[in-house]
């Protein structure tokens, strides 16, 4: 675990801390990140049919009913077309690629740059290529990982607006953090061990500049307290009861006179964690459903990339 110096190296840290939770904001609210959130873009994929059969979702998932997930997939970007108000980009299913809608592992965007990943799977790895052309078409500058040592799923990249951390998971590397560094050099990059099967966006996100969100499982408080000990911009922290809930996206369209907007699931998929996401109080809550894709071992910031850019004249 630690930051990233001037030259991209991810340093080590071992000083301990502890973190409150117990759904309740603790003190210490650091510095607003003005970055964290903008955004003009949303870029998602289609379902294909290949998803349904569970081959793409992987050894020991359950198939899923791809009509239900056609439909959270079509909900999902008529919320951030409509009630976002953002330009909505979706590029066509493919059958060969049956995890293509879980883009959100194939790159790491902030501000013009986008890192393109290289995903742990080598049957994802091709995945990465339309969002790549999409992303030059938007006239993003593209970062691409040359070393084929390192692994890097995207959804195990939390950025807060002030800093980076990384994952460091089943499917990100320390050689995958340390290309994160060598990119994002104006930011510091800290690493966290994830000691789940599961991404750490799975765990915990961002409910707004000076909050961190995470579930209440074992994993996402010792993620969060790892977290603590390697900031310098201390953050508060809101347990929710479900760690799937703690996967939201904050959102700033900047659409004249509307506060920022948190993504989020809803209801119908997380009832026990409704009331404590209510406790974030400067922004429109937009709840979305992804039960069914969540079979394929989508989270809902696996599913879009969101972007603040104009796409070329």
């Amino acid at each position: 675990m630690g930051s990233a110096g001037k030259e991209g190296e991810v340093k080590e840290k071992t000083k301990e801390i502890s973190v409150a939770g117990g759904g309740d904001c603790v003190d210490g609210m650091g510095t607003p990140g003005e970055g964290l959130g903008r955004c003009s873009h949303a870029l998602i994929r289609g379902v294909p049919e290949s998803l349904a059969s569970g081959e793409g979702a992987g050894a020991g998932l359950p198939a899923l009913d791809l009509a239900k997930a056609q439909r959270e997939h079509g909900v999902l970007g008529g919320k951030l077309r409509q009630r976002l108000g953002l330009q909505l980009l979706e590029l066509p299913p493919e059958e060969s690629l049956p995890l293509g809608p879980l883009l959100g592992d194939t790159a790491v965007i902030q501000g013009d740059t986008a890192l393109i990943t290289r995903p742990w799977s080598p049957a994802r790895r091709p995945e990465v290529d339309g969002v790549r052309k999409a992303l030059q078409d938007l006239g993003l500058r593209i970062v691409e990982m040359g070393d084929e040592n390192a692994t890097l799923d995207g959804t195990d990249v939390l950025f807060t607006g002030r800093e980076f951390f990384v994952g460091l998971s089943k499917w990100t590397n320390h050689r995958g953090a340390e290309i994160v560094a060598d990119t994002f050099r104006d930011f510091a990059v800290s690493t966290v061990p994830v000691s789940s099967p599961c991404h750490l966006r799975s765990l915990c996100g961002m409910g707004g500049p000076r909050t961190v969100v995470a579930g209440s499982s074992d994993a996402a408080q010792k993620a969060v307290r790892a977290m603590a000990v390697l900031t310098d911009h201390p953050y508060a922290s809101l347990t929710l009861p479900d760690d799937a809930a703690a996967d939201c996206l904050f959102l700033r369209p900047g659409l004249p006179g509307v506060p920022p907007f948190l993504l989020h699931r809803g209801g119908g998929d997380l009832p026990n964690s409704q009331e404590a996401l209510q406790k974030l109080s400067d922004v429109t809550l937009v709840p979305v459903s992804c039960s069914e894709l969540e079979k394929a071992g989508a989270g809902l910031s696996s599913l879009c990339l969101v972007l603040s850019t104009r796409p070329h004249s």
